[in-house]
């Protein structure tokens, strides 16, 4: 399968292909004789992979980690369960400060609703922040 005909089927584009390559996730494909990648089958499932760790908000280097573990022929599983177990504290601590912070907007939302805009100095461009 050529690069164009991979980015179809994966979904994506013949430059993130290309990138996945030279960072590693994706192993260098064969060459035809004229110079094109052809790539197996095989590596939609791999690219799929790659998807789902992005959309698990894995970095690219996480993922890349996950696969030369794989590649290695062993089983990453273990190694998944802490990245994800890492992942969810991130989230946890990300929507603790989004909470604080909707807390901080709303006493301001509030606050600018009783304000009178003719006591504002200027000096304070404005009292509502």
């Amino acid at each position: 399968m050529q690069i164009g005909e991979l980015a179809e089927a994966a979904g994506t584009t013949t430059k993130t292909l290309r990138y996945y390559e030279s960072i590693g996730l994706l192993p260098p494909p064969n060459r035809t004789p004229n110079g094109y990648r052809d790539y197996p089958e095989n590596i939609l499932s791999r690219l799929d992979f790659i998807r789902r760790g992005q959309h698990a908000g894995l970095s690219l280097a996480h993922i890349g980690e996950i696969l030369r573990i794989r590649d290695n022929g062993q089983t990453p599983c273990a190694h998944v369960s802490a990245l994800l177990t890492d992942r969810l504290t991130q989230l946890d601590h990300q929507i603790a400060v989004l909470m604080q912070l909707r807390q901080t907007v709303t006493q301001l939302h509030d606050a600018s609703r009783l304000a009178d805009p003719s006591t504002c100095h200027a000096d304070a461009i404005c009292s509502n922040l």
